[in-house]
């Protein structure tokens, strides 16, 4: 299902000080250590934030942000197939957003994922007018366009944030933490 919420149901979005704007991957450890709440162990939120200012090879370097956050978090190394399967689910969306934003919208801005016990949250900012959606009708043996319809596939629930007076969007999306 594709929304334009800036929120699933009954969720307030990022909480503020465990994702401060400007926040890198080098520095997000240090504002977790330093007030943001347990990940999935606890009943807290951790949160993480990588800022493509300037990178390379943006969709390895996305992938490998969120292995190692999901390795901080205990969602790997998996000990049940379903937790390789919830992983691998996490990895392939953030690849296909991160793409996409290369693809469709000059690349990405800044890549940010949050978890807590039940949902783990992805969001992709890009300076990108275009609006993503599922190609209709999905047809599989085509060649391009399943980054949406896979994100749609996988995910609890997906949308796009945009800031009035603000070039660019928000395309975030949820997948369900691991039994």
């Amino acid at each position: 299902m594709s929304t334009t919420r800036p929120c699933s149901p009954g969720e307030s979005g990022p909480e503020p000080a465990a994702a401060a704007p400007g926040t890198t991957a080098a520095a997000s450890g240090a504002a977790r250590a330093a007030g943001a709440p347990p990940g999935p162990s606890g009943t807290g939120r951790q949160a993480r934030r990588l800022d493509f200012a300037e990178a390379a090879g943006v969709v390895p370097l996305a992938r490998d942000f969120t292995r190692q956050a999901l390795y901080a978090w205990g969602w790997m190394p998996s000990v049940t197939a379903d937790q390789r399967a919830a992983a691998e689910d996490v990895l392939l969306v953030v690849s296909e957003l991160v793409t996409n934003a290369c693809l469709h919208a000059e690349g990405p801005d800044e890549l940010w994922i949050g978890c807590d016990n039940k949902v783990l949250r992805i969001e992709v900012t890009d300076r990108g007018a275009g609006q993503p959606a599922p190609r209709t009708p999905h047809r599989a043996g085509r060649p391009g366009g399943h980054g949406m319809f896979i994100v749609q596939r996988l995910c609890l629930d997906w949308g796009v944030v945009r800031t009035p007076g603000v070039p660019g969007k928000t395309v975030w999306a949820e997948l369900g933490a691991p039994a």
